[in-house]
């Protein structure tokens, strides 16, 4: 999963991300909101969550919300806000926001609304995902195949979900990058296909491997 976190207090912001990470969840950081509403008008299809600040250099998450709403854009959005009043709040949920944390906040709850939000996506899906004998539940993070436990890295898993949120679709390695690594990503650049080639490992069975390999294209995981 994919979250853009637009957030100008840098020490706020680098924490987040740290977090984020950990729990597997790739973050591009954005410090400027009209910068932020360029970037979410232009590349909505790579996230899967904004978190969002109220107060903001150049534009206010207000009105980015507002104006992303306006848009057709759907992504579910979560405001940080130093501010507590309920006149405030309304506002917000009034203006599109799915969610809103105030400040001080535990990164605990902040995970646990990004979690209760994610479960909720725009075109209804079963809480566990299942391609021909592989299920993957989301809640738990846990995959198995045949009934047997797959151990996945952050990143195998991530692809996973990415591939069985898309079954029978071929999936580009530049879809893949951008939506499991950050735009500051600057690796090598067959990362997605060594991922890729573990993952394959790991799931191989006596019931064949799922993933293709489209050549010159990139990937589709066959029902």
């Amino acid at each position: 999963m994919k979250i853009l976190l637009v957030e100008d207090e840098q020490k706020l912001a680098d924490a987040l991300s740290k977090g984020l990470a950990h729990e597997g969840y790739t973050a591009d950081i954005i410090n400027d909101g009209k910068k932020a509403l360029t970037r979410i008008s232009l590349h909505r299809n790579d996230y899967d969550l904004i978190i969002l600040d109220l107060m903001l250099p150049s534009m206010d998450g207000l009105e980015i919300c507002r104006q992303v709403r306006e848009m057709g854009i759907t992504i579910p959005i979560i405001i940080l806000t130093a501010r507590a009043e309920t006149d405030t709040k309304v506002k917000l949920l009034l203006a599109g926001a799915d969610d809103y944390l105030v400040k001080p906040f535990s990164f605990a709850e902040l995970n646990a609304r990004i979690q209760a939000l994610l479960r909720r996506p725009t075109e209804s899906l079963p809480d566990t995902l299942k391609v021909r004998d592989i299920e993957l539940n989301p809640s738990q993070r846990k995959v198995t195949r045949e009934g047997k436990e797959v151990p996945l890295t952050l990143k195998e898993y991530g692809l996973l979900e990415y591939f069985m949120r898309h079954p029978n679709q071929v999936v580009n390695r530049e879809d893949l990058l951008n939506h499991l690594w950050d735009f500051n990503y600057v690796g090598f650049s067959n990362v997605v296909d060594v991922h890729v080639k573990n993952l394959r490992r790991k799931l191989s069975s006596d019931g064949g491997d799922v993933l293709e390999t489209v050549r010159g294209v990139g990937y589709r995981l066959a029902e």
